[in-house]
């Protein structure tokens, strides 16, 4: 079996391997979010499309660019073939920049943290669109990166947007706004029942319930799905490990 370094692109066969091999972990892994009908990849399918030729991002540059009344990061990251015949040091192939702001909609409580974090995310999955988006679309996704979609469709755009925003039903998104609704009381409900579950650590309810009024509708709905993935992983490992009756 090839190596990521090296897998030849330029050969019909190992292109279509690779893009079937993304296609088929992005959807057993649930790293995709569908918008406007739409399947856009989450910023981990995207380095896993990067680690499968060899290629990882690295965060060069996170400093803020708010002012008194707004929380806004800015951040760089430049992405390194590891393994480059030839030579023993890394080549930069490819550089993201992106950011991230609380006066977007649906993260006015964002704390700090969470907004600096967003940034390299968004930039990491940008630096990774600029080279492999081409794979991306090979493997039947929508080759923008979904926080790169989450940038875009929240950005505040006026009154018109607040007020289709105030006029949706609770839990549903309304068209060219993802993300702007709070979550519902169901959704906050379902996460603390997953929660109590044995199979979470303490450190995952720790930081999912602080987390938990701050989230919005589509993320909520990420965090059920991941937490129902999570136990049900834990619990197949557990039963595997069991001695036989």
């Amino acid at each position: 079996m090839k190596t990521p370094s090296t897998l030849d692109l330029t050969n019909t066969q190992e292109t279509l391997h690779l893009a079937t091999d993304l296609q088929k972990f992005i959807a057993e892994n649930k790293l995709s979010m569908t918008i406007q009908g739409k399947a856009f990849v989450n910023v981990e399918g995207w380095q896993y499309a990067g680690a499968r030729l060899g290629i990882l991002p690295v965060v060069e540059e996170l400093f803020s660019i708010g002012t008194d009344d707004e929380i806004k990061y800015q951040a760089k990251v430049t992405l390194l073939q590891l393994r480059t015949e030839g030579t023993a040091t890394p080549q930069t192939v490819g550089t993201g920049y992106a950011v991230c702001s609380n006066k977007e909609n649906g993260k006015r409580f964002y704390q700090e943290f969470a907004i600096a974090s967003m940034a390299q995310t968004r930039a990491i999955g940008k630096a990774y669109r600029n080279l492999l988006a081409w794979i991306i679309r090979a493997a039947g996704y929508e080759p923008t990166p979904a926080e790169e979609m989450d940038y875009e469709l929240n950005r505040p755009t006026g009154a018109t947007q607040q007020a289709a925003v105030s006029s949706t039903p609770e839990g549903s998104v309304p068209s060219g706004a993802i993300a702007s609704k709070p979550a519902s009381a169901k959704q906050k409900s379902d996460i603390l029942l997953l929660l109590s579950h044995r199979a979470v650590t303490a450190e995952e309810k720790e930081r999912t319930v602080r987390q938990i009024n701050t989230i919005d509708a589509v993320r909520a709905q990420q965090v059920i799905v991941n937490l129902k993935k999570a136990i049900r992983e834990r619990q197949a490992a557990q039963v595997a490990q069991s001695p036989a009756a």
